[in-house]
């Protein structure tokens, strides 16, 4: 088990008891994302935590996988989705990379939320995400992008790192993260104002049919 592995698992428990930061902007993400659903659709929650977003939308879908590669994150949102009679959720404990089962073209929406600037490889992830969603299939993410800001990031994240007290965390800007998403064939890319902070970026985009 990596130190990342560690540093998410001994979260997971507090993780699931913070409240929201932004509640309103929160609540305006699920309004667009909820808008995009079908109730024959089947979707993915990448980086999914403690199943949240999943159970949230599960209503509104035929199925919805979460992924995440924590496996105390996952405990907690099996738990979470016992409390709540959800059946219509399977969770996975693995990394886009590692997943096993998903099938190219397989899901109607894919969902990205808290999890871009945490990744090594955004390009990479982009794309198979772009692979795993079928023609006409909607992605949207919401991604903290601190290269909008003017606080030394850098330095700051460096030192948490080597206190163990953050997990790598990639500083880029909105406008790369758009380009990004563009370059892995995308289209329709939206940033829809929900109101929240400029170092958020809310972006909806659509696989071309």
């Amino acid at each position: 088990m990596s130190t990342d592995d560690l540093f998410w698992d001994k979260l997971a428990e507090r993780y699931a008891k913070q409240p929201i930061a932004d509640l309103a902007a929160y609540e305006r993400k699920l309004d667009v994302t909820k808008s995009r659903l079908s109730p024959t659709d089947v979707i993915l929650d990448i980086g999914c935590g403690t199943g949240s977003l999943a159970l949230e939308l599960a209503p509104h879908v035929a199925a919805a996988h979460a992924l995440d590669f924590s496996g105390e994150m996952i405990k907690v949102g099996k738990r979470k989705a016992n409390e709540q009679n959800v059946t219509n959720v399977t969770f996975h404990q693995s990394t886009l990379e590692a997943a096993e089962g998903f099938q190219p073209g397989q899901f109607d929406g894919i969902c990205a939320y808290n999890i871009l600037h945490l990744v090594g490889d955004r390009a990479d992830t982009l794309q198979r995400i772009f692979a795993y969603l079928k023609p006409g299939g909607f992605f949207i993410s919401s991604t903290v992008c601190l290269g909008e800001s003017f606080v030394p990031y850098k330095p700051v994240l460096a030192v948490m790192r080597w206190l163990k007290k953050a997990p790598p965390v990639q500083i880029f800007s909105v406008e790369e993260l758009l380009r990004d998403i563009g370059e892995a064939g995308f289209a329709d890319i939206s940033a829809p104002d929900v109101g929240a902070k400029k170092t958020v970026a809310f972006v909806a985009a659509t696989k071309p049919r």
